[in-house]
């Protein structure tokens, strides 16, 4: 299945107030037995989006080299 980032925010919400509760982006309703099964159901969702690509920073300093 593929998640967005509004299941994500459906699921943080719902851990945030206690709901077992959440409605997909898609519209489905989606009732969880425990707070064990979101915090499972919230880590299956973080591992399938996609990671955003993060450039690493340009070093602050660099070594000259004047050997010839």
């Amino acid at each position: 299945m593929n998640f967005t980032a509004a299941d994500l925010s459906a699921i943080n919400a719902a851990i945030a107030s206690g709901e077992l509760t959440i409605r997909a982006a898609d519209g489905r309703t989606v009732t969880l037995r425990s707070m064990g099964e979101l915090m499972q159901a919230r880590a299956l969702i973080v591992a399938e989006l996609p990671k955003p690509n993060i450039r690493q920073p340009y070093p602050r300093h660099q070594l000259a080299d004047f050997s010839d």
